[in-house]
């Protein structure tokens, strides 16, 4: 293992200063910054695991060359993983509407543009550019953001270096940049607004970005600055010079505000898209444009235009669309008279209608939620770059609410106010779609209700986010079991919505047959009666067909039903939604009848099957087990509680039955005296110490309904204490978060390549149970460890993965489970009410 400094006191990105106009809170990093880890995909498991993969890989191999013929990618390509590229910052864009990533130097890197498929690709001309001039000469002129990615194009175009002092700091759903240009007594700090706040349904779906560059003239002289703003068509790849792209010059002050900038009409894999990048007009600035430059070429034209008299000649435009293999580029440049010791604020926006989208498969189109207020057209770029002009003042301000209690709170840790706030990326950039159903009529496509979706789904549309930017699965439930909480708390309509789907998906049956890669087994796609585990690849057609997950056969999976009458319990208790527990109470029924047939021996507990049946998909469970066990347990005891609301009293004794035997069972098979055996078995592993291992327990509390019963705390709080010292003290001095397993002597469980994987949600979640129970200080060095591994020691900001081990290796980029930090945040909210009004 590499050399590194731990600890919260050597923390790198937790800001030092206080710079004035940037938070005190957030990940800091300077401009030059370089991660000094070099990091790889998960490839290679040890010797003694492989055995258990080969028939798995001969059948993934085959599927994965079948449908590579077909024009196809897996749903998790294992095959083309994605490489450790330590670049990022916080991305733009709203909710669902399709995203662009930064990198921290200012690079638009990582488009998410055709829904939930990701290019992680950088492009050269997407840039911000400055201009100084001083009695009317140019005497500086050179790209910010980001660096030379080829020497192929742009050649005219000069790249300042990062220089020592100037930095980035983010803190979602905005970020600052900060130049120092000593030699000019110019301090510029770029800040970047996205439209994401809370308890919001129509802004926060909106696909818009303002970049407000303040310059702040410390010298004794006037300058004359100018930004200019390049952006070209498409997302970094070969599909970009298919041709058929027109600019257009706009000005529109329909919203508020006066834009003026250029709109990039084409067409990503035949969706119509068009780009609009503006200037902001006011008493003390001038926006010019340049409607056309060719992006692959030098670059000159603009360059030297800029270079003349810091502003842009709208001259020169191209009067076609662009032909095969050619790309089209467009700028729009903001220049202010800055006086002596004063600030001036240049505005740009940057927006992108894409109304209209489909998956793969073609079989159903959908309009963005978004469109619902800019319609179906894709014209309504201009309009909606004067409504970011007008509107993210108040962004702002919402943001700045929302977050002050937690950043103005003493008794949290900084580094925790920054993994907060900054793993919420994902909500936006996690492939996520929020979409309506269209249909055509009289010749073109309108907005249509489904009189089959729930009101609710039909006023706050339908709502998905993949599991992973690898593992390309809609709401894959297992996982989003731990990063619901950030929904629930956040946004509560999506959780809601999402949930009549899984609900709806429950009711439903798929038959076409399907061979499971890890046993040959055949069997059907999707059960009647059985939770989903995901509800689609967008290389098919997601909703349509459930489960492209075919690893297992799913509807034996143990975890499934548990977590779906885990989270309707608990969002029950957070809403008090009586319709809605109405509805979801006949469904968990359904998937507790299902699960009760998983009880082999008849005594009260749930029996794992000898395979990965559980979220821990390569990790083997036999017979009764703590994890699912115990979530057992827990729905058994929310189905009481939801049957007592409901006055379904032969329901209650029912539930009350299975449960006090199986509270029995539990204790008997799995208490050792010092925490929860992973499983009953004979097994290896079975004495394992797993950071899970008290799942139901943390949801069944965190719900409001502790029961010592079911649960004794004093057993619960030996567990806690000994995963503390096992899972995470015993590893890099507790410094890396919480090993999924370990032996009773404190190594690693190498049983399975899951069980010595340190799991980023799984930490959060074992954090929030660890502040349920009062163990704080435990709770906060736990978390530390998996933002310290993802965010400063393994570069893996705003891309946090799914795992890591201790060999700089990592597995899923761009995960979903991370998002489990929110369950900290519950826990202190519900259960530490005093350290949160502090």
């Amino acid at each position: 293992m590499a050399s590194h400094q731990h600890g919260i006191d050597n923390s790198i990105s937790t800001p030092k200063t206080r710079i004035e106009g940037i938070p005190d809170f957030g990940w800091r990093v300077n401009l030059n910054y370089e991660c000094g880890i070099k990091c790889k995909p998960f490839t290679q498991p040890r010797f003694s695991q492989v055995i258990g993969f080969i028939g798995l890989g001969i059948r993934y191999a085959k599927e994965w060359w079948k449908r590579r013929r077909q024009g196809r990618k897996m749903f998790i390509d294992h095959m083309d993983q994605l490489f450790h590229k330590a670049i990022y910052g916080a991305p733009i864009g709203g909710i669902g509407c399709g995203t662009m990533g930064r990198g921290y130097r200012g690079e638009f890197a990582r488009f998410q543009m055709v829904p939930g498929i990701y290019d992680h690709t950088v492009i050269q001309a997407n840039q911000f550019i400055l201009c100084i001039r001083k009695n009317g000469q140019t005497v500086y002129q050179k790209v910010l953001t980001g660096q030379r990615e080829s020497s192929k194009s742009l050649r005219s175009w000069e790249w300042q270096a990062p220089r020592e002092g100037d930095v980035y700091h983010a803190l979602y759903p905005r970020s600052w940049t900060v130049y120092h240009l000593d030699e000019f007594n110019l301090r510029l700090i770029c800040r970047q607004v996205s439209p994401i706040f809370p308890h919001d349904y129509k802004d926060t779906s909106f696909p818009m970005a303002t970049f407000i560059w303040t310059a702040e003239n410390n010298g004794t002289e006037p300058l004359d600055v100018s930004i200019m703003f390049t952006f070209k068509n498409g997302r970094g790849v070969k599909d970009d010079g298919n041709g058929g792209c027109h600019n257009h010059v706009f000005d529109e002050n329909s919203e508020g505000r006066q834009v003026s900038g250029v709109s990039i009409n084409h067409n990503i894999q035949d969706m119509k898209c068009t780009y609009c990048i503006g200037g902001v007009h006011k008493d003390d600035v001038s926006v010019t444009c340049k409607e056309y430059f060719d992006p692959r070429g030098t670059g000159q034209e603009v360059w030297e235009d800029l270079k003349e008299d810091g502003q842009l000649n709208t001259e020169g435009g191209k009067t076609t669309c662009t032909g095969k293999g050619e790309e089209s580029a467009a700028a729009v440049c903001v220049k202010a008279n800055v006086p002596p010791k004063q600030c001036k604020d240049l505005e740009f926006t940057l927006t992108w209608d894409m109304p209209i989208i489909h998956f793969k498969a073609k079989e159903r189109f959908y309009a963005r939620r978004y469109s619902r207020w800019f319609g179906l057209d894709g014209e309504a770029g201009p309009r909606m770059s004067s409504y970011a002009a007008a509107n993210y003042s108040t962004w702002e301000q919402k943001i700045e609410e929302w977050q002050k209690p937690v950043l103005q709170n003493k008794n949290l840790p900084a580094w925790y106010k920054s993994a907060l706030f900054n793993e919420l990326y994902y909500v936006s950039d996690g492939g996520t779609v929020w979409i309506d159903p269209v249909e055509g009529q009289g010749g073109k496509l309108v907005r249509v209700t489904d009189p089959k979706d729930p009101p609710i789904v039909q006023e706050f549309s339908r709502f998905g986010y993949l599991e992973g930017h690898e593992y390309r699965m809609y709401n894959t439930y297992d996982v989003h079991h731990y990063a619901s909480f950030s929904l629930i708390m956040l946004w509560p309509k999506l959780q809601i919505s999402l949930q009549y789907d899984i609900a709806t998906a429950v009711e439903s049956e798929d038959s076409t047959r399907i061979k499971f890669l890890t046993s040959g087994e055949v069997g059907i796609r999707k059960r009647l009666h059985a939770v989903p585990h995901d509800m689609g690849d967008p290389e098919d057609e997601p909703w349509n067909r459930v489960n492209c997950y075919v690893i297992h056969p799913t509807c034996n999976w143990k975890d499934l039903n548990m977590k779906f009458v885990l989270q309707t319990y608990r969002d029950y208790s957070a809403t008090k939604d009586d319709a809605y527990l109405r509805h979801m109470y006949p469904v968990a029924k359904y998937v507790m009848e299902t699960a009760k047939k998983w009880d082999v021996d008849d005594d009260g507990i749930i029996d794992n099957g000898g395979f990965a049946d559980q979220t821990f998909d390569a990790w083997t469970m036999t017979g009764a087990s703590a994890y699912c066990g115990g979530m057992w347990l827990a729905a058994l005891r929310m189905m009481i509680e939801m049957a007592t609301i409901l006055k379904k009293e032969d329901d209650v004794l029912h539930y009350k039955e299975i449960l006090d035997k199986g509270k029995v069972s539990y204790q008997n098979k799995l208490w050792n005296g010092s925490y929860y055996n992973y499983d009953c078995s004979s097994g290896g592993h079975h004495d394992s110490i797993m950071a899970d291992q008290l799942a139901g327990h943390w949801f069944l509390k965190a719900s409001g309904l502790q029961d010592d019963d079911i649960f004794p705390p004093d057993r619960v709080k030996s567990s806690l204490k000994k995963i503390f010292e096992n899972n995470v003290m015993m590893f890099e001095g507790g410094n890396m978060g919480a090993i999924n397993g370990t032996r009773p002597d404190g190594s690693k469980d190498i049983s399975s390549c899951q069980s010595e994987e340190f799991w980023v949600g799984v930490t959060y979640g074992l954090a929030a149970n660890m502040i349920q129970e009062g163990l704080l200080d435990q709770a906060f060095q736990t978390a530390w460890g998996a933002y310290h591994v993802c965010w400063e020691w393994y570069g893996l900001a705003f891309q946090t993965p799914e795992a890591y081990m201790t060999d700089n290796i990592y597995r899923s980029l761009g995960y979903m489970r991370p998002l489990a930090i929110w369950s900290m945040q519950w826990a202190l909210e519900k259960f530490h009410q005093d350290l949160m009004s502090s």
